[in-house]
């Protein structure tokens, strides 16, 4: 079976988050922009990737088919044990144009593409062709916006646990936010904070000893740079707080970095970004030997969403899945992997990723 093209589709669905919001700088972004990884094969069969996007989609998009098409169109499509082989060919030829951000994210889009097309040859799940599959609903979080005010980050939580989460993560920087949320919704709920980057080593270290009292189950990305390891090590051991990041973080390299220096208590690799489900594999196999814990990067809605379903499926430690806290204007799998009253959502059983697109909906919301 041959690969007969790699086609990027951008995507773009609009969301309404309600009193939050989503800033790039001093943009808003009111909808989720996505770039499906198309691959096409002379047996008929499709596999669809994720490739990250969000602000630089037409980017991702272009690397996609300037870069990563005219590395796979013509080649033998690879069984599951020759992916990893096929992806550092890939990486090794593409190596000069960076080892992070787009090169990584458009390499992400086909090697998830590719797994989704060895299921398919084999008419199994994803999560079949790596091991045994000990999960069959993932519970999720609820990962909402920034929004700021304590009162309304107070009716977010609340509104949340009422729709089924069972776990809460805010992208708040201050802590009457942070005590807002605790307080709404009790002392049972986990409850996480991603800063996304802002602080040095000192602020950081004042505000996870400023959080302590409202048991955080983590506090992510305190420090900027993100590839500090050093200052986040630091903040790890003097902030009294457990600490996760990685959806910076491009390889198993960064990640073995990262957790040499012991600055991350949980790891969160993003599979749109790492490298794909080969990298992602790397990176667990890694956290499971060096005791690091696992927390993976999942906000979005396209292929990524239904990979990272699959491969926590096969992790039976209460691990959460990630999922941006919004109403979405469509979903490209027919509200299937919508979470449920429990507060999970299901594994996709067909083969491959477990779901087509919904091509009606890919049309129109595509940007040409």
């Amino acid at each position: 079976m041959l690969i007969t093209n790699v086609r990027a589709h951008h995507v773009r669905i609009p969301y309404d988050a309600g009193v939050a919001s989503f800033r790039q700088g001093a943009s808003a972004i009111a909808a989720l922009d996505m770039i499906l990884v198309e691959v096409s094969t002379d047996a008929g069969l499709t596999g669809w990737g994720d490739a990250f996007g969000y602000v630089s989609p037409q980017t991702t998009a272009t690397a996609v088919d300037e870069m990563i098409a005219p590395q796979a169109r013509g080649l033998e499509v690879p069984d599951a044990e020759g992916i990893p082989a096929f992806m550092d060919r890939i990486q090794r030829n593409l190596h000069l144009f960076g080892r992070y951000g787009i090169t990584m994210f458009a390499i992400s889009g086909l090697d998830i593409a590719l797994w989704d097309l060895a299921g398919k040859a084999q008419g199994v799940p994803l999560h079949r062709l790596i091991g045994a599959r000990k999960r069959a609903r993932i519970p999720a979080y609820a990962s909402l916006l920034r929004i700021g005010t304590p009162e309304s980050v107070a009716g977010e939580c609340t509104t949340a646990l009422r729709r089924g989460y069972t776990a809460i993560k805010l992208h708040e920087t201050t802590t009457p936010a942070v005590f807002a949320a605790r307080q709404a919704i009790g002392p049972g709920i986990p409850l996480m904070v991603d800063m996304n980057c802002p602080l040095d080593q000192a602020g950081a270290i004042a505000f996870a000893q400023a959080c302590r009292p409202a048991a955080l189950k983590w506090l992510e990305e305190p420090v900027w740079p993100p590839e500090d390891f050093a200052t986040l090590a630091a903040v790890r051991a003097k902030g009294g707080l457990d600490i996760a990041a990685g959806e910076n973080a491009c390889t198993v390299h960064q990640f073995r970095q990262m957790m040499q220096a012991g600055a991350v208590s949980y790891a969160q690799p993003s599979v749109t970004k790492v490298g794909g489900v080969t990298e992602y594999l790397k990176v667990v196999a890694l956290a499971d030997e060096m005791g690091v814990r696992l927390a993976p990067h999942s906000p979005y809605f396209g292929p990524g969403l239904l990979a990272t379903l699959q491969l926590l499926s096969l992790r039976d430690d209460g691990t959460f899945v990630e999922v941006f806290y919004m109403n979405r204007a469509a979903c490209l799998w027919g509200g299937r992997v919508d979470t449920g009253a429990d507060g999970a959502i299901a594994v996709p059983e067909g083969p491959g990723l477990g779901y087509e697109p919904d091509k009606e909906v890919m049309e129109r919301y595509r940007v040409s």
